[in-house]
């Protein structure tokens, strides 16, 4: 198997656009085929994340539209739909195109444009990814579903609302460094506990937004990236899967699929949790944060929320978390997200990360989670 790295990468701001996410992606891949410094005709596949296009603009077979955009029609596309994971699925499968010696060049992304729709219509969109049969119809949505898991988590370990509402105002904070993000001002604890329960114990500003967005990386074999000054190395892209029902999973405070994908990342780059210095995981709810971070092995089960409030997931903690102020500040373009993730990873790595970067970073972390946790992709990066 080759070794494979990233040379580009690029995202567009999140937040509301009046553009097709087919144009979103093509602003995102455009910056990040410059950051690489190679023409699109260099492109051999293009490997696409869309979740909602059917639904929000009527749009499927997403990935020659892309490829067409871009005016590179006859390379192979293709789609991924897992959900909030869907880019970086697309990413794993890309990365073992190459490290297979299939191609050399792969463009990967995503894109998502919900805000064109009613937040009714676009709740009812998401929660698509749940089961048909027994959970829509039951009227269950995501807020719904992550307001089990931290009720569940605080019985189980005492986490509270105030440690749920830390991971918020971190990232926030974080947010406000970032100049794509979708939020650009801090907001206290306070504030958190104030705002309107959407699904107890989870309130507004526990909840990450709806947004359009499109994100791209360009990935390339060893040989192409040696001419490159910048590239930073995939260590591992690892995938796990659960049940699907949310009355099959044993234990609501965990997410085995975290845990199963992160195992099988460190596994195939000789690492463990205490070797990763930055970390962008998926934080859609502010209990999804702290759930993941325990499934990583960044700290132990039930320490979590702790950490957070402690400061220790925050810029110059001991493991910073979502600088780029994840889901919950930076925004969630659905289709997109796993790609912008690996995007601030890369640069985070490069040290072009500007105010918020984390010092002397050499191995990042990706974490995106799709769905009712039934689906986890964790990929690790390193550079020279």
């Amino acid at each position: 198997m080759r070794r494979v790295a990233v040379i580009g990468v690029g995202v567009t701001k999140f937040g509301k656009h009046e553009r097709t996410s087919a144009e979103l992606f093509a602003e995102a891949a455009a910056d990040a085929l410059l950051d690489a410094e190679i023409p699109p005709s260099a492109v051999q596949a293009l490997y696409y994340g869309n979740v909602v296009g059917g639904e929000t603009e009527h749009q499927l077979h997403t990935g020659p539209q892309a490829a067409s955009i871009l005016g590179i029609p006859a390379i192979p596309t293709t789609r991924f739909e897992t959900a909030c994971a869907s880019s970086h699925a697309a990413f794993r499968h890309a990365v073992m195109e190459i490290a297979a010696g299939v191609s050399d060049v792969v463009l990967v992304g995503g894109a998502e444009r919900v805000l064109n729709v009613p937040t009714p219509e676009s709740t009812e969109y998401f929660a698509y990814a749940s089961d048909a049969g027994w959970e829509q119809t039951l009227g269950l949505t995501f807020p719904g579903v992550f307001a089990l898991i931290a009720r569940a988590h605080m019985q189980k370990y005492g986490t509270t609302e105030e440690q749920m509402a830390a991971v918020a105002v971190k990232n926030h904070k974080h947010g406000t460094l970032n100049p794509k993000a979708q939020f650009q001002k801090e907001i206290s604890v306070e504030q958190v506990l104030k705002s309107a329960y959407v699904a107890d114990p989870l309130k507004l500003l526990d909840c990450c937004p709806f947004s359009d967005g499109g994100a791209a990386v360009v990935l390339a074999s060893e040989e192409v990236a040696r001419t490159r000054t910048r590239p930073v190395w995939v260590l591992a892209a690892a995938a796990a899967s659960d049940w699907m029902l949310l009355g099959d999973k044993r234990d609501l405070a965990r997410v085995p699929a975290t845990e199963r994908a992160a195992a099988a990342a460190y596994r195939q780059a000789g690492l463990g949790p205490a070797d990763v210095d930055v970390v962008e995981l998926h934080d859609c709810f502010t209990i999804a944060e702290i759930v993941a971070t325990e499934g990583l092995g960044l700290f132990e089960p039930g320490a979590g929320g702790r950490a957070a409030a402690e400061g220790r997931t925050s810029l110059g903690g001991a493991i910073p978390v979502n600088p780029s102020g994840g889901l919950k500040a930076k925004g969630h373009p659905i289709g997109a997200t796993g790609a912008a993730q690996i995007a601030e990873i890369v640069t985070q790595l490069r040290g072009a990360a500007g105010p918020r970067q984390v010092a002397d970073a050499r191995v990042g972390l990706t974490h995106t989670l799709g769905g009712n946790t039934a689906t986890v992709l964790v990929s690790l990066f390193g550079r020279d």
